[in-house]
């Protein structure tokens, strides 16, 4: 009776650390999958059931048709995207957190709603609008759409980073004659670029990931998210796994950096 007490007094006590354990896992089981099936020589045309253990698509990751060119346009328009959307989002964050003018509720609300809209409402509302203005569907349009649904997501995080700055840091900048310009690249930029860093991640995230908005206003450009779709319905290559598995060592590479960038910032002298 002893050692089921000790148990459960254990148990409670670490309640906690075992659902995060366990919620973190369910959240990396499908990265696992498919990472091993990278490794995996399938016999048929579906990448589905585990045959044996292969570096072909690791050796040879653009060895299908059309998938590199796919990747390097999802890649092309997610960078631009994400330097769009973080731009006017910075400088709407900044607005929205400094300034007073009309309608700033108004403006304040409506930038939610991208981020609470189904995506195919706004896939079609903007589909609608580009051919009532006789635009041609490619890559500008896409372009201009993933800009205008990342675009709340770098507000929302850029925002609580301002929000959270200390206006004395700036003041006293000021009372050291630093100029406008100064002021803001010296203090008032570093403070806010952990958010604004976050913001244009997550914008790069989404773009990069989207299908719907993509599928809707695309025409006949062809994203990785719309290739693998596509090649869903016919047989899917092993390659596409090497690039998932590719893309997800690099975010957490990324990750593990800049834990390590703040760990040696906090341990420096102030």
């Amino acid at each position: 009776m002893s050692a089921f007490s000790a148990f459960f007094r254990w148990l409670r006590r670490n309640l906690v650390v075992i659902a995060g354990l366990c919620t973190l896992a369910y959240l990396l089981l499908p990265n696992v999958i498919v990472t091993v099936f990278s490794f995996n020589k399938p016999k048929g045309r579906f990448n589905y059931s585990w045959q044996e253990f292969s570096l072909d698509a690791w050796k040879d990751p653009c060895g299908v048709a059309d998938m590199c060119g796919s990747l390097s346009l999802s890649l092309q328009i997610a960078t631009w995207a994400t330097i769009g959307a973080t731009v006017l989002g910075t400088m709407i964050a900044f607005a929205l957190v400094r300034y007073r003018f009309r309608a700033r509720g108004a403006v304040n609300s409506l930038i939610f709603l991208p981020m609470a809209m189904p995506e195919v409402v706004m896939a079609a509302s903007l589909l609608t609008l580009f051919l009532n203005m006789g635009a041609q569907l490619g890559f500008w349009t896409v372009l201009i759409a993933h800009i205008m649904f990342c675009l709340s997501f770098v507000v929302t995080a850029v925002k609580a980073r301002v929000m959270s700055m200390d206006p004395r840091l700036e003041q006293a900048a000021q009372d050291l004659y630093a100029g406008p310009v100064q002021t803001f690249l010296r203090v008032t930029l570093p403070i806010a670029a952990p958010g604004i860093a976050a913001g244009a991640l997550l914008a790069f995230a989404l773009s990069f990931d989207d299908f719907i908005i993509t599928n809707f206003n695309a025409g006949s450009t062809v994203t990785f998210p719309m290739f693998v779709w596509g090649s869903a319905q016919r047989g899917t290559p092993v390659q596409i796994n090497v690039i998932g598995t590719a893309m997800f060592l690099v975010a957490v590479l990324l990750v593990l950096a800049g834990m390590l960038i703040g760990k040696r910032r906090n341990k420096q002298p102030q």
